[in-house]
Order: structure tokens, then sequence, then C-alpha cells
């Protein structure tokens, strides 16, 4: 099949610092559009750069993919690897100073997607757009504020140094999941305000960012008032809402479906290939499935065989317009190298807020 043409809608992991042979077969699926990397993934700059290195020789069309945001969700921390604040801690600066927030909030973006591309990283899911109401604990200090217009021009600036970097960015989580307090990794939230208030507070700032944004992520959250169905599977938020009222054109990634939020649908336990397909046809234009590869990987395995299987039965159509979009995320150009990032005056700079702004809160 013609990859050129064909839709990769599937973001996969892979199970350690090096490709098996199963992780090589995978990679190679059409269906596959994109790789994502954890912890696990990270041994040192040079491992991760050979990785990722193979993975582009199998696919170079390949989007390479990690949570890189700062604070407790940043994957890879040593070897070099700049320690990137929380973005509260841009929130908190921005009380004190606006201007020298916004200043490190680009120095932030800039600093993570370069050394990210240094290393063969595509793409990072960030900056998160959730607003801090104060109760929800798996969003907490991932969030820039509670005022939205806060949230939106930090993140912006965080998005624009990631583009200075060559990297596009991605507003999670749509939209919004700061309000409820469950962890939709463990647990169904369900935020019962209505669509009104929602869309006064928590989505302003993917409102104001849906021009600039080259991709959103939806919330694992049941908007009770608005669909009985989570957001990143309800064609209500994401074709009416996220690309009707608001004008996104980007990348809509749906969240991990191994996620206990994303199979849980009107009372029904779906299958990690239904539970992709159904985000696929509310409006989502790649699915994640994660740490499936790891031990024998026959979950994973099964996942690419049904997807497959649905495309060939028509149960699934590809998209051109999502496979573009898709494709518009891969970096354009080569990426400076580790010694001469280090090199680069801007980079220098950038990496001192960075490490300031870090040591400032601890």
């Amino acid at each position: 099949m013609n990859r050129q043409t064909h839709h990769s809608p599937l973001v996969i992991d892979v199970a350690g610092t090096a490709l098996s042979d199963a992780d090589r077969r995978r990679i190679q699926d059409p269906m596959v559009g994109g790789v994502i990397h954890f912890a696990r993934n990270w041994k040192d700059r040079a491992a991760l750069s050979a990785l990722n290195r193979e993975i582009k020789a199998l696919r170079p069309d390949m989007l390479i993919c990690v949570d890189q945001e700062g604070g407790r969700v940043q994957r890879f921390r040593t070897d070099g690897f700049a320690r990137l604040p929380a973005m509260r801690a841009l929130g908190q600066l921005w009380m004190s100073d606006a201007m020298q927030a916004v200043r490190a909030a680009t120095a932030c973006g800039f600093v993570m997607a370069a050394e990210l591309r240094a290393c063969g990283v595509d793409f990072s899911f960030a900056p998160v757009l959730d607003l801090d109401h104060g109760g929800s604990g798996v969003i907490g200090d991932r969030s820039f504020h509670r005022d939205p217009r806060v949230v939106a021009l930090l993140a912006k600036s965080v998005a624009h140094g990631m583009l200075q970097a060559g990297m596009a960015s991605c507003g999670k989580h749509f939209p919004g999941h700061g309000f409820v307090k469950a962890d939709s990794h463990v647990a169904i939230p369900v935020d019962r305000r209505s669509l009104k208030v929602i869309l006064a507070d928590d989505a302003r700032p993917f409102e104001w960012m849906s021009g600039t944004l080259p991709a959103v992520m939806p919330a694992h959250v049941i908007y009770a008032k608005v669909d009985g169905l989570p957001a990143g599977f309800s064609p209500r938020w994401l074709r009416e809402i996220l690309r009707g009222k608001l004008g996104f054109e980007g990348v809509i990634f749906s969240d991990d479906l191994n996620m206990e939020a994303a199979r849980h649908l009107k009372g029904e336990q779906l299958g990690f290939a239904d539970a992709a397909l159904t985000a696929l046809a509310a409006g989502c234009d790649m699915a994640l499935l994660c740490n499936r590869s790891v031990g024998d990987g026959a979950v994973l395995d099964a996942f690419l065989h049904d997807m497959t299987s649905a495309a060939r039965d028509g149960r699934w159509q590809p998209d051109r317009a999502s496979e573009s979009r898709r494709r518009a995320l891969l970096p354009v150009g080569p990426a400076p190298e580790w010694a001469e990032l280090h090199d680069m005056p801007i980079y220098r700079r950038a990496a001192a807020q960075v490490q300031a702004l870090a040591a400032q809160v601890g």
C-alpha cells in the first residue's frame, strides 16, 4: 500500500532502549504513523539518538513523540537534558513579572524542543492548556494558572519557543481537564457544568489559540450536560465545537486508549480497536495506544490486526486530510547536533533562563 496516500492513524510505543524484531515489524505496519517514547526508552542521549535513527531508517515519515512538558512530566532528565520546571512556576512568575514570565516560557519551549530534536525526537505533547482549579491531582502544577488569559499567553509563548526550534506544539486536554478531581488514567471523570460555562472559562485558551495550534488532544472526561461520551470520542465536541465553532484545523490526537476513561463508553467496555475506531469516527486524526509493547506485546499485535481488519472490511476509511495534517507535524530540515546546539548563543541564553527558573522553584 502506498504510504504517500494511505492514512496512518495510530501512535504506539516500543518496548525498550533499542528496537526488537517485534518493534520493527510494528513500526512498518502501514496503520502506524507515530511512536511515543517513555522513561523506559531512556538510557542516555547516545542510545536515544540511535533508537530514533533506526526508527527513521525503517519509516522516514514516522512521527516520533514524547511527553516532555516539564516538572512531573519529563521523560528525559539526565545526560545533559535541562531540568524543566513545572508550568505552574511560569504562572507564579507572571504574578510578579509578566514580561519576564513570557520570556521564560519561550525559553522553556525552545530548550525543551531543541534538546529533543538534537536526539531525533520530532514532537512533544505540550503545552497543557488546562486551568488550575485547585482540585485536580493529575493536572495540578502542570497547569500554568487559573486565569485562562494567563494560560493562553504563557502557552502561546511556550509554543513559540518550540517553533523556534522547529517543533510543532499540542494543546491539551480539550476542553479542559482541570476542573474535575478524578484522574482519567484510573477513573471516569464527569464534569457537570454547562457548555456555556465551559466555553467561557476552561475552553477559552483553546479558542484563543485555535488558529495557531498545530495539534490538540481532547480530555478523557465526560461533560454530562453536553454529551454522554468523553470529549475524545464525541463528534459534538470534536466536529461541531472544536472544528466548527472554534475553527481548529490542526491534528486531533486521542489521549491514551489504555487509560481507564477511554474504554468505558455509555456503560460498555470496548476493546482497544473499537475504542480507536470510535475516536477516529468522532473526529480524531490519530489514536494513541501506549504501554502495550512491553512483555509479549500480544495485546498490541491484536490491536494492529483488528485495525487492519477494520480498514479491509470498510469499518474505517482512510482520510487523506488527516494524513496531510499528520505529516505537517514532521519537522522540516535537520536539527543541530547536541554539541552544535550547546554552542549556539540562543540556546545558551535560553538554557540559563530555564536553569534559573528551575533553581528558583526548587
